[in-house]
């Protein structure tokens, strides 16, 4: 299309387009150029010099037109009253019945017209200027509707008795922005301005950008049974237009909600908001402090330093939501193999480690039970991180999880993988923007879908200096996650796994100490517990009340490497 700020007049509309197959998508303006509106391709071969311009345009005069008058549109159902109003009229052109819109300047001195033949065939006539259609009827008042059409603006007109103001912009929805942005110091003269435009994409389009050039408190969007206000008139419906005009809502940009407007769905049984949550695999404070365990609709980040069990405590996570709960789990587990995360599962139902005797019990009918019994309801899928591992590609395997395969919840183990990835493929070498992104996203995801989405993250590396390292038992702390502040803003629980794996002895190197960092739902933090590692069941289960003691006295501060391998 031309500069907005040029000034081209359309000639003829509802024209075929070779280059898509529309057959009334192309406009032809003064100038020569032509614009589809179906595939949007502009061509300006056609372009006219200012000579070629000047000589076209004076092939049409008012005098073109002849026996000018005043008459019903029986077909519209418009009445001569009506006509009368906005100096609607018809006549003959080139021997061809016409209807003709004339268009006023700011003096209210008519400077050009549209002729409407048959088929919907439109021509100009002298000049259109960049003011509605029937502009230079009213100066002001309480409402004022504009539509898309001059017939539109006759129909609207027509249901209110033609006693209040209503006009229509020149050239469709595609001059609605460029219209209102050129009348806006006259469009302030109005309290309230109702746009009832088409019902349909571009209708919708053009309020969306009209509405926020106006003032909030002035703009209005109606609403229409059928396409258009023409439309509803020939049908008869006429209150249907009036009603439009004073049930319009008031003008708010997209994800702005009033409370009202949410009212039935907080209400609705099936909401959700209440639903129960799942405990946690092991019956210790965090359950507690976390109002009942984890829920779906949350994002839950997990963290720990290199081996001390994040991995290992996602797969108890699982394997208890999806056997106990009956949940259905997607698993993104971007540091092992399917293969493996089987087999660990497989473990976990088995209560002994299988990696330890899987060339001896890998053919045996406990193993074959147990995988069906785990596995046979399909109530787990995993993802096969092999080749690129992009982020639409990464987006869109958890997207399906939840969207197609309707699982309930699901593990990302662990981010820091899924951002290297990312960065190595051409995403950049930002590390804390690429988690922003990723976080953000999933985020986003968790409010879309409902689904509850487990995050794994590594630590910072620390300043050993100032206390113990994270793999000797240091106490975490929000400010250790390591790359972006989202992996602290964004989740609704956070939870660390603290582990001295140096201890002199082998009870105290197997406890685990859980510290809730964030909650949402409750506000609670702190010490949630204590757990034990049995290396016999493969198990990671609850530890007595005297090794929490020894737990308590672990303190310090620091270190990890969040390259090693993160099992327990």
């Amino acid at each position: 299309m031309k500069d907005e700020e040029e000034e081209v007049t359309l000639i003829q509309a509802h024209l075929p387009c070779d280059r898509c197959g529309s057959h009334d998508a192309l406009a032809l303006y003064d100038d020569g150029h032509t614009h589809c509106f179906s595939c949007g391709h502009t061509d300006q071969t056609g372009t006219e010099s200012t000579e070629q311009k000047e000589q076209h345009t004076c092939t049409y005069t008012r005098d073109a037109i002849v026996n000018r008058h005043f008459a019903p549109l029986n077909k519209r159902r418009i009445t001569e009253a009506t006509c009368r109003k906005y100096g609607y009229q018809i006549g003959i052109c080139k021997g061809e019945p016409v209807q003709i819109a004339p268009y006023h300047d700011s003096t209210g001195t008519e400077t050009g017209c549209k002729i409407r033949g048959k088929d919907k065939e439109f021509k100009t006539l002298g000049k259109i200027p960049c003011r509605f259609f029937g502009q230079h009827l009213f100066s002001g008042g309480r409402k004022l509707v504009i539509t898309e059409g001059e017939i539109d603006c006759l129909s609207v007109s027509q249901a209110q008795g033609n006693l209040y103001p209503v006009v229509s912009l020149p050239q469709g929805a595609q001059s609605a922005k460029k219209t209102v942005k050129e009348n806006l110091n006259w469009l302030m003269n109005f309290d309230e301005i109702i746009l009832m435009f088409d019902m349909d994409e571009p209708g919708r389009r053009a309020s969306e950008e009209c509405a926020p050039l106006l003032p909030p408190n002035k703009v209005k969007i109606a609403a229409l049974p059928m396409k258009d206000p023409n439309e509803c008139l020939v049908a008869g419906d006429t209150k249907s237009i009036i009603a439009a005009v004073w049930n319009a809502a008031p003008y708010r940009p997209d994800g702005i909600l009033s409370p009202s407007d949410e009212k039935q769905k907080l209400l609705a049984d099936d909401d959700g908001a209440d639903a129960p949550p799942y405990p946690y695999p092991w019956d210790i404070e965090l359950n507690g402090m976390t109002g009942g365990g984890i829920r779906k609709g949350e994002l839950l980040l997990m963290t720990a330093g290199t081996g001390i069990g994040k991995s290992t405590a996602a797969r108890e996570i699982a394997y208890s939501l999806h056997m106990k709960h009956g949940c259905k789990i997607g698993m993104l587990m971007l540091e092992e193999s399917p293969k493996k995360t089987i087999r660990d599962l497989l473990s976990i139902h088995m209560e002994k480690p299988l990696h330890l005797t899987w060339n001896k019990d890998r053919k045996t009918k406990a193993v074959d039970k147990a995988f069906d019994t785990v596995f046979g309801d399909k109530g787990f899928l995993l993802y096969d991180h092999f080749g690129s591992l992009g982020e639409d590609r990464l987006l869109g395997a958890i997207r399906y999880m939840i969207v197609g395969e309707q699982c309930d919840f699901v593990i990302l183990d662990h981010i820091s993988i899924a951002v290297s990835a990312l960065e190595s493929g051409g995403g950049g070498t930002d590390e804390r923007k690429t988690i922003d992104i990723l976080m953000t996203k999933l985020r986003s995801m968790v409010e879309e879908t409902g689904a509850g989405i487990i995050v794994i993250s590594h630590l910072r590396k620390p300043d050993t200096k100032s206390g113990n390292p994270f793999e000797q038992g240091g106490k975490i702390s929000l400010d250790d996650l390591r790359g972006s502040g989202s992996l602290k803003q964004l989740p609704d629980t956070i939870i660390a796994l603290e582990r001295n794996q140096q201890a002199e002895g082998e009870g105290e190197r197997n406890l685990l100490s859980i510290r809730l960092l964030k909650c949402r739902f409750t506000g609670q933090t702190g010490r949630a517990g204590s757990l034990k590692w049995n290396s016999k069941k493969n198990r990671i289960e609850e530890a007595c009340e005297e090794a929490s003691l020894t737990l308590d006295g672990v303190q310090g501060h620091r270190d990890n490497s969040p390259t090693a391998d993160d099992a327990f």
